[in-house]
């Protein structure tokens, strides 16, 4: 059977002018002159072979026929403007909101972030970075991932990675000597950062070295500008593990002390506790727990067969132990 259709453009032309009972705010609306919209009326009027509009000097009504014509159209155009949108978005990327620290991002997530588009492409992230208070409502983010010792309040907190922060420096500086246990430190330099996790202090007590006065001491604000000096040679950096572990495999730095005093906190992908976590964020967190594990079973690989054991590392809520006796430092 062959539809027999009015024609549209005249079908929208009315349709305006009858919500609006003007032909003015109609072709205001539709963004066409006055004159247009009424020639389009006229066509369909003249289509349907009835009446409309009841016209006169100071006013334009609708008749009974116009009335209950323009309740069907309205429905039916609100139905295909429905049905066209939800079609057009089916295949439009989600758009995710992914909030996290400005080194994390740079040396771990961003050289990851590949592998999650290759198997979700449909979800397309939006990484900012900070450091501040996570906030969902004002910030608009979907995840906050913040290192941390304990889940942050008012949050859903999902740990995925285990950071172990270390002393980390160039391997000029170990090949010179003078940095076989950590009495040495007092004859170099030591980095420091505004946001760094643990200080020198924390580390140097842990290690047995308290009242340990370095030969000298250089500030940064971000920890990305503390590695880059290590990394030309100019100290030693307590920064975490995962973030220089190929740095280290590769030989351009060093952990001179191995994971002797390994200091430790959590990286948690945060959610908001109201609502239901959408399908995207699902996938992304489930996808942060894969990563986290592939780096922690890298670390430890390379810890064993610098013949150190990471499984000597006490748990976040426990004391650090000292190593055991027969502790080696790596050549390296």
């Amino acid at each position: 059977m062959t539809r027999k259709l009015p024609p549209l453009n005249a079908v929208r032309a009315f349709e305006a002018a009858a919500r609006h009972v003007s032909f003015t705010r109609a072709a205001e609306e539709l963004h066409v002159t006055h004159g247009a919209v009424s020639r389009q009326v006229a066509l369909l009027e003249a289509w349907l072979g009835s009446a409309l509009f009841r016209r006169s000097a100071s006013r334009m009504v609708l008749t009974d026929a116009g009335r209950s014509y323009a309740a069907e159209v309205t429905s039916m155009l609100d139905r295909l403007a429905v049905a066209s949108m939800q079609f057009a978005q089916q295949d439009a990327p989600v758009s995710l909101g992914v909030n996290a620290p400005p080194t994390f991002t740079m040396r771990w997530l961003i050289a990851r972030m590949s592998s999650f588009q290759r198997q979700h492409p449909e979800i397309e992230v939006r990484l900012t970075t900070s450091l501040s208070t996570v906030n969902f409502h004002e910030n608009g983010y979907d995840i906050a991932i913040r290192g941390a010792h304990d889940p942050l309040p008012g949050c859903r907190s999902d740990p995925f990675m285990t950071e172990l922060v270390v002393p980390v420096c160039h391997t000029d500086l170990l090949e010179r000597g003078r940095l076989r246990d950590p009495g040495d430190l007092r004859h170099h330099t030591l980095i420091r950062y505004a946001t760094e996790p643990y200080s020198w202090p924390d580390w140097l007590e842990a290690a047995g070295e308290r009242d340990l006065q370095a030969a000298n001491t250089l500030h940064f604000e971000q920890m990305y500008f503390a590695l880059q000096a290590a990394a030309e040679g100019l100290g030693i950096v307590l920064v975490p593990l995962f973030l220089v572990v190929d740095d280290i495999v590769a030989g351009n730095l060093c952990a001179p002390f191995g994971l002797l005093a390994a200091l430790q906190r959590q990286y948690y992908a945060n959610v908001p506790l109201s609502g239901k976590r959408s399908p995207a964020v699902r996938a992304f967190c489930d996808w942060l727990a894969r990563e986290g594990r592939d780096t922690e079973d890298s670390i430890a690989n390379w810890a064993n067969s610098m013949g150190w054991s990471i499984s000597a590392i006490a748990p976040p809520d426990l004391a650090v132990p000292q190593p055991p006796d027969t502790w080696t430092v790596p050549t390296v």
